[in-house]
């Protein structure tokens, strides 16, 4: 049996954030959705204290690479066409 892991690392920009509050509250939110909507893991591993700022790591592992890279991918493009984000850089490695 095959398994298969991704990471995706996201760096990402809130400009209309003005304080952490709002900066949370919007990242929690899109990391709300991804796990309820594909299962995977999400958490926020950098930009803690800059409120405009935050890099979110998003892991998933499963047994069927295309599976687990087309999901991979579809969280991609929802970073990327987000409303109040933008994204500046992304990473993926498979484990």
């Amino acid at each position: 049996m095959a398994t298969v892991l991704a990471l995706l690392h996201l760096e990402l920009h809130v400009p209309q954030a003005r304080s952490l509050k709002d900066k949370r509250r919007i990242v929690k939110g899109f990391k709300d959705r991804l796990i309820h909507r594909f299962r995977v893991s999400v958490a926020e591993v950098d930009g803690h204290e800059t409120h405009r700022r935050a890099t979110l790591a998003v892991a998933m592992v499963g047994n069927d690479r295309d599976r687990v890279a087309g999901v991979i991918q579809t969280v991609w493009n929802l970073a990327a066409t987000h409303r109040d984000m933008v994204l500046l850089d992304h990473t993926i490695e498979w484990l």
